[in-house]
């Protein structure tokens, strides 16, 4: 499966171009230790097209971002 990443926040004529760098976004929740939850809540856009059927997922990966940040503190 391709990685999704974030194209769909940039313009498209920067899209192929930024493809191959790699996401600055991407880079900081992967250092976060979030990864997974922010997979499964990009699975779920991808596949509802609409974050309020994902509620669920962006709750968790709300709480683990916000866990994440409060034991840099």
């Amino acid at each position: 499966m391709a990685k999704a990443g974030h194209a769909w926040s940039r313009p498209a004529a920067e899209q192929g171009e930024a493809e191959e760098d790699e996401d600055p976004l991407d880079a900081m929740i992967a250092r976060s230790g979030c990864l997974e939850q922010h997979r499964q809540l990009q699975e779920c856009m991808a596949e509802r097209r609409d974050w309020r059927h994902c509620q669920e997922q962006l709750r968790a990966f709300g709480a683990c971002m916000a866990q994440r940040q409060q034991q840099q503190q």
